[in-house]
């Protein structure tokens, strides 16, 4: 007599979000974790009727907004930091 496996949230999470993220079948994702791909698609409609991805789509965009916001400001500082060095040189070399 089989025993059902017990799988975790995060466990099933990650594996929909190979599918769905990575464009990966269903099938591809089942044979690497050794799973029938029906529990995919079963968990998938799952996660989409609770609104699970809608969740995780709101929190990564917000993420990649956050790291552009930081990777422009970082630009700017870096610029100005470069001013910053140019125009120091330029008074020391002035005063002497």
């Amino acid at each position: 007599m089989d025993a059902r496996r017990a799988f975790s949230r995060e466990f099933k999470l990650a594996a929909v979000k190979k599918v769905i993220e990575h464009g990966l079948s269903d099938t591809a994702v089942a044979k690497d974790l050794g799973i029938r791909d029906t529990l995919i698609r079963k968990w998938k409609k799952s996660f989409d009727e609770d609104g699970t991805f809608q969740a995780e789509v709101a929190g990564s965009q917000s993420i990649k907004l956050e790291l552009k916001r930081l990777r422009d400001e970082n630009r700017q500082l870096k610029m100005e930091r470069e001013i910053l060095k140019k125009t120091t040189a330029f008074v020391a070399k002035e005063n002497h």
